[in-house]
Parts: C-alpha cells; structure tokens; sequence
C-alpha cells in the first residue's frame, strides 16, 4: 500500500510541475514583479515549515534534513527578494548626470 501512495505522490508531484511551468511561461514579462513576490511569500512559508522540522529533533537524520530544508528555502527566499529588487530598480528614472 506505501508503494501506491509513493506512485500517487510522484504523479501529483510530476503534473504539478508540468503545469506549473505552463503556466509560468505563459505569463507576460509585466506580470513577472508581482508573480516572483507571491512565491516569496509562498517560499516563506516553506521557511516556517523546515524551521518547525527541524526543531522536532526526532530523529538526527530528519533534524539535518530541517536544517538542509532551512537552509535552501531561505537561499530561495533572499534570491528571489534580490531580483525582484533588480527588476524593479530596471523600471526606476535615471536621474541625469549619473
């Protein structure tokens, strides 16, 4: 019966992605701003969820697996803060002279 559950979680997991990046790819370059700071959000959340994994310390192996989980959500978080910070100052007026 795990298999089966196993097999379920890889197809959601497969047409989750293939869906995702349909749509993503299908969004218009103006929309991009917006739609990187909602997966921030979305990534913040993910933050919350590693933190209180890892601090179960249940087992050794799933208290390194929270920390490993903290440490690339927050790496996805800061990113995605930065290049949203870049595309926007690409919209901002130059002032003249500099």
């Amino acid at each position: 019966m795990a298999g089966l559950d196993l097999w379920a979680m890889a197809f959601v997991f497969m047409l989750a992605t293939f869906i995702g990046f349909d749509v993503i790819r299908n969004v218009s370059r103006l929309l991009h701003t917006p739609l990187m700071s909602l997966t921030n959000a979305i990534s913040a959340i993910a933050v919350v969820g590693s933190i209180a994994m890892a601090g179960e310390q249940r087992t050794g192996l799933s208290t390194l697996l929270g920390t490993l989980a903290v440490v690339a959500s927050m790496t996805n978080v800061v990113g995605g803060f930065l290049i949203t910070d870049r595309m926007l100052r690409m919209f901002k007026r130059r002032e003249p002279g500099k």
